[in-house]
């Protein structure tokens, strides 16, 4: 096994990495500025490779950097935050990490039900694109999106989600959105990470094929759902993520729920092992008990 940094080096730059600065860094870990950068000196020769660009206007870091940070970042993170576990007495944590949309649309309203029936258990939950690194011990559990290509590990489908044309009722009345190939005459916002996107659904319910150029993207569906309630165009989303604008009747599926795409791609992924401890247990029955009400 290759020898793991000293626990010093690696705080110290992830610290100058987090705040772009040897001499805030310093004040943070209450050192001074030459020991951080003796710190950072002594982690890069022992890997080999330089982590920061020095220049007159600051410190940034470089590609095998920025890397190294994704990778060690989660696991001083997990480390600080088993620590803080410990020191207050919290022997029964639970952490959750998800992609952002279905934390933000979906799981965040319902979190107040699994703390009032599981009060003993802490729960942490996370959001980003990237999945979690279960070597790091990142999360518990990583709720994922995308084709499920993750072997060696437990992939839970959580529900059948229906992708369909959404936009504001005042928006479908002005255009006189009735048939698909209306579409082509409004702006259409692309969701850039959906894995259901505009030319698969033309294909499926009309003969026109989609625009190759759009009013706007973005990489969330948050956005791309915000962005059609204020009348910016037509989103191709999850009704289930959309399930609170739709009941607030700020969008509305243009076409109802027939022409939609039926996709799964929401998963709750862990290990294994992971399944054997009471707050996994839990959270993964709750989880699915949610998923079913849709």
């Amino acid at each position: 096994m290759a020898a793991v940094p000293p626990l010093a080096n690696l705080l110290a730059f992830e610290a100058v990495a987090r705040r772009r600065s040897f001499a805030l860094a310093a004040a943070e870990l209450h050192l001074t500025a030459s020991a951080i950068s003796h710190q950072v000196a002594r982690l890069e020769a022992h890997l080999g490779v330089r982590l920061f660009e020095r220049s007159a206007h600051g410190v940034r870091l470089s590609t095998a950097g920025d890397h190294y940070l994704g990778r060690v970042g989660g696991a001083l993170s997990a480390l600080t935050a088993a620590t803080e576990d410990l020191r207050q007495g919290v022997n029964n944590s639970l952490y959750v990490h998800s992609a952002p949309s279905l934390a933000s649309l979906w799981l965040m309203p319902r979190l107040r039900a699994f703390a009032q029936a599981h009060p003993d258990i802490s729960l942490n939950l996370s959001a980003a694109h990237t999945h979690s690194d279960f070597a790091l011990g990142q999360a518990d559990i990583d709720i994922r999106y995308g084709v499920p290509q993750w072997p060696d590990l437990v992939v839970e489908p959580l529900f059948e989600e229906r992708i369909v044309p959404l936009a504001s009722p005042a928006f479908i009345q002005e255009h006189r959105l009735k048939r698909p190939e209306h579409l082509l005459d409004v702006p259409l916002i692309q969701s850039t990470v959906s894995i259901v996107q505009w030319q698969d659904w033309f294909a499926e319910f009309s003969d026109q094929r989609a625009p190759e150029r759009f009013a706007v993207r973005f990489d969330r569906a948050q956005m791309s759902l915000d962005a059609a309630t204020q009348g910016l165009g037509v989103a191709l989303e999850s009704a289930t993520n959309a399930g609170r604008h739709i009941a607030e009747r700020k969008l509305k599926p243009i076409f109802g729920l027939d022409k939609a795409i039926k996709v799964k791609a929401h998963f709750a992924v862990y290990p294994a092992r992971h399944a054997k401890r009471p707050p996994v247990e839990a959270f993964l029955t709750w989880l699915h008990q949610q998923a079913a009400k849709g």
